[in-house]
Parts: structure tokens; C-alpha cells; sequence
């Protein structure tokens, strides 16, 4: 049996552990401590909760958190997994946001940021690797799924697709050719 969280205070003090370590994005972060370090998910289990996140509004890892929390503890517990993971980082930014006026000045600063995209970048693709495992129980398969990724990359990288058609075209290929599978026998 997965292991789950004890308490409210467990679950709220992972989300707020998880929320302060993430700079730009904490996606690779959650399935780290949501799998590995705390196994409360399954790869497959992360995997298929992030695509519902994914298409629900708002960022994909604060409605992660939620639909945990409303796993273990109902209500109570999406709402306590949504504090853990903006209270504390609300708190950072405040504060930040108190003395930007004076490190903006500094171009050690405005740099130091734009490394900080970088690596955001590159913990979000360490991520899909790590997850490349669990496309093989998914619909499309490994090779499609692939396939799919690198057209996204061609039309919003290179061909400066708006990301709203690229998601709708792409998204809505995918999931037509994951419903067509699934009827098939």
C-alpha cells in the first residue's frame, strides 16, 4: 500500500517544503518529493494526476497540490495543500518585491535571473525523462507521445506558434487519437 500523509500539518509542511524549493517552476520538484521522497504517487500515478492539472486553469503544480490534498483528506485537505504552497513562497515574494527597486539596478542581479531561467528550464526537461518510464501504460505509447512533444517544440520554438493553437491543435490530436485507441480493442 502507497504511503500517505499522517496529518494536515504532514501534508501542508510537504507542500510548503516543495513550493520553497522550486525558482520559475516546481514540476520537477513535485515528482521528486511526491514519488521518490515521500511516495505518495506512483510514477503512473503522477503522470495521469499532472494531465488533469494540466488542463484545469491555473499553474499545473498548485492544482497538483490540491488534487492531492482532496485525495487524502477531502476538502480539508485541497485547501490545506493549496496554503502550503502559496503561503510561504507569497510571504518571499512580498518581501522581494520590497527591495527590487534597489537589485534591479545591479546587472549581478538581472543576470543571476536569467540563469535562474535556464536551470528552470533544464529541471523541467530532467523531469520528462525521468517520467519517459510511465508513457509506456499510456494510450498513445512512448513513440507518439514523442512525436507529439517534438512537433509542440517545432511549432512553439521554432515556428513562434501562439501557445493557445499549438495546445488546442496538438492537445486535441493527442487526446482524439488517445480516445480512438481506447475504443479499438
Amino acid at each position: 500500500m502507497p504511503a500517505r500523509p499522517q496529518s494536515l500539518t504532514q501534508l501542508f509542511l510537504a507542500f510548503t517544503r516543495l513550493a520553497l524549493q522550486g525558482f520559475g517552476g516546481v514540476l520537477a520538484v513535485a515528482q521528486r518529493e511526491l514519488v521518490e521522497r515521500l511516495g505518495w504517487l506512483s510514477k503512473e500515478e503522477f503522470v495521469e494526476t499532472l494531465a488533469i492539472a494540466q488542463v484545469l486553469p491555473g499553474p499545473n503544480v498548485v492544482n497538483l497540490s490540491m488534487m492531492i490534498g482532496d485525495r487524502f483528506f477531502g476538502l480539508r485537505g485541497a485547501v490545506v495543500a493549496l496554503a502550503g504552497m502559496l503561503v510561504a513562497p507569497a510571504a518571499v515574494v512580498l518581501g522581494l518585491a520590497a527591495v527590487y527597486g534597489e537589485l534591479a539596478r545591479h546587472p549581478l542581479a538581472v543576470d543571476a535571473l536569467r540563469g535562474m531561467g535556464a536551470v528552470a528550464a533544464g529541471l523541467i526537461l530532467a523531469t520528462g525523462l525521468k517520467l519517459l518510464p510511465a508513457l509506456k501504460s499510456s494510450p498513445l505509447g512512448r513513440p507518439l507521445a514523442l512525436g507529439l512533444a517534438l512537433l509542440a517544440f517545432v511549432a512553439i520554438g521554432l515556428l513562434r506558434w501562439p501557445l493557445l493553437l499549438a495546445l488546442a491543435l496538438l492537445g486535441g490530436l493527442g487526446m482524439l487519437i488517445a480516445w480512438w485507441r481506447l475504443r479499438t480493442p
